[in-house]
């Protein structure tokens, strides 16, 4: 197996599959930083290059994992080397029709996850083409569920959605997190204890809704007591329209995600 690019991704990548039992003499990664190579030797003790050579031929499976800006560059000289693996790439906004064209092939795979991959909890969002089979299908997914869950989609676009759901997801919990601080802090409290109090009730939560049968809104309504301090707060939030603000935001994210990957497109 051949990584082109050894950023955090890719190491959060192959941390998951050490635990998971895969050999670090099996893993090799491509990087021009020495740094980055140094650090993956010595933390990880995968195999390192500065070039993708001859010696990765074999390679039955290359992960891309390069800035979606030099995708492109990269991989077009790449794409004899690789002829004969499968590609999958987290490089955000990188579509399949222009990986398919600068790398030859329909054996593609496009993984959106987000960021909480990096402790072993992430989402990501999966597309296969055509010329994926279901055994490849089934070995991606494994190699994903490392670094936390994941959903296929059956069209390409869905991947923008996802985006506006769980790729840019956690960046939302923290803004809320941060707002509850701030607020706490107003009301009297320390910030590290609003600071404590925050995350951990979202933790909390996260694992009632992540184990519970029952939907969120039943879970909410349980805890709503009509004339209570819950349902003061939760009036006030619907009162303000913050259910329709939640669902423009994220179609704003949904459509940049669009706009991105029409300029990510070249030739």
């Amino acid at each position: 197996m051949s990584l082109i690019g050894g950023g955090n991704m890719a190491q959060a990548l192959i941390t998951g599959w050490l635990k998971q039992g895969m050999n670090p003499s099996q893993i090799h990664v491509v990087d021009p930083l020495a740094a980055t190579r140094a650090h993956l030797q010595h933390s990880l003790g995968v195999n390192c290059h500065e070039h993708a050579g001859p010696a990765l031929r074999a390679s039955q499976l290359v992960v891309w994992a390069v800035k979606p800006q030099v995708f492109q560059e990269v991989a077009q000289p790449l794409a004899g080397l690789f002829a004969q693996a499968l590609h999958l790439s987290v490089a955000a906004g990188v579509r399949s029709d222009s990986m398919c064209r600068w790398l030859g092939t329909k054996r593609v795979v496009r993984a959106m996850p987000n960021t909480p991959a990096l402790v072993g909890l992430g989402q990501t969002g999966l597309f296969a083409r055509s010329g994926v089979t279901p055994a490849e299908r089934d070995q991606v997914q494994a190699l994903m569920q490392a670094v936390g869950q994941s959903v296929w989609v059956e069209t390409e676009d869905l991947l923008d959605a996802v985006t506006a759901v769980s790729g840019s997801g956690p960046a939302y919990v923290f803004f809320f997190i941060e707002a509850m601080v701030q607020a706490g802090v107003n009301m009297g409290l320390s910030a590290e204890q609003a600071h404590q109090l925050a995350v951990g009730t979202f933790v909390g939560a996260s694992e009632l809704a992540r184990s519970s049968k029952e939907s969120p809104a039943v879970l909410r309504e349980r805890v709503t007591s009509k004339g209570g301090t819950t349902y003061a707060a939760i009036t006030r939030m619907q009162a303000d329209g913050v259910n329709g603000l939640i669902e423009q935001a994220m179609r704003s994210a949904q459509q940049r995600a669009v706009e991105l990957g029409d300029s990510l497109d070249g030739e």
